[in-house]
C-alpha cells in the first residue's frame, strides 16, 4: 500500500512540474511537438531513475559513512552530469533522428532541476532503495504525462487563432497555470 501511495503521490498530488515546479525548462521548451516531448519524457525517465539510483547508493555508502553529507549537491550535479553526458553518446549512436530532435534541451537535462530535485528528495524523504526507484519512476511519468498532455494542448494551440497579443509565450503560460490547476484536483487522493 505505501508504494501505491508513492505512486499516486509522485504522478498527481506532487507532480513534479505542475506541483512542485522543478523542470519547468524542458517543460516550456519541448513541447512544442507531442514527438519530441515524448522522446524527452523518455530521456528523463532514464536519466531520473538511474541519477536516483546512483545517488542513492553514493549517498548512504559514501557520503554518510565518510561524514561528507555536506558535499551532497556537488557531487550529485557531477554524478547527473556524468549520466547525460553518457546518455547523449548513446542516443547519438542508437537514435540520430531523436538525437537531433532534442537538440539543446538534451544536454539540459544536466541542469533540469527535476533530476537533481528528485534525488535530494529521496533523501530527505529517507526512502530505502525501493521506495527511491518508485517514487522516481513514479516522478518521471507524472513530468512525462505533464509535458505530453502539454504539448498535446499547445499543438491544438497552433491551429487555432489566438490574439496577438497571446500568441506564444503568454498562451503557453496561461495553459500551463490551468493544467496545474487541473492536477491540483488529485490534492485529496492521498
Amino acid at each position: 500500500m505505501e508504494y501505491i501511495l508513492i505512486f499516486i503521490a509522485a504522478v498527481f498530488v506532487n507532480n513534479i512540474v505542475l506541483s512542485q515546479f522543478l523542470g519547468i525548462c524542458p517543460f516550456l521548451g519541448v513541447s512544442q511537438k507531442v514527438e519530441t516531448a515524448t522522446g524527452m519524457s523518455a530521456a528523463v525517465t532514464f536519466v531520473l531513475t538511474l541519477a536516483t539510483i546512483v545517488t542513492f547508493l553514493v549517498q548512504k555508502y559514501i557520503l554518510n559513512v565518510f561524514g561528507l553529507g555536506f558535499m551532497q549537491t556537488i557531487v550529485f550535479i557531477l554524478l547527473i552530469a556524468s549520466l547525460v553526458q553518457m546518455l547523449e553518446i548513446m542516443l547519438k549512436k542508437v537514435s540520430p533522428p531523436l538525437y537531433q530532435a532534442l537538440g539543446v534541451y538534451l544536454p539540459l537535462i544536466t541542469t533540469n532541476c527535476c533530476v537533481l530535485g528528485v534525488a535530494i528528495l529521496v533523501i530527505q524523504k529517507d526512502y530505502n532503495l525501493l521506495e527511491a526507484i518508485i517514487f522516481a519512476i513514479s516522478t518521471a511519468i507524472g513530468f512525462a504525462l505533464a509535458l505530453i498532455i502539454f504539448a498535446g494542448i499547445r499543438e491544438q494551440l497552433a491551429m487555432t487563432h489566438i490574439p496577438a497579443g497571446m500568441k506564444g509565450t503568454p498562451i503557453a503560460l496561461i495553459t500551463a497555470g490551468l493544467l496545474a490547476m487541473a492536477f491540483m484536483g488529485f490534492s485529496g487522493i492521498v
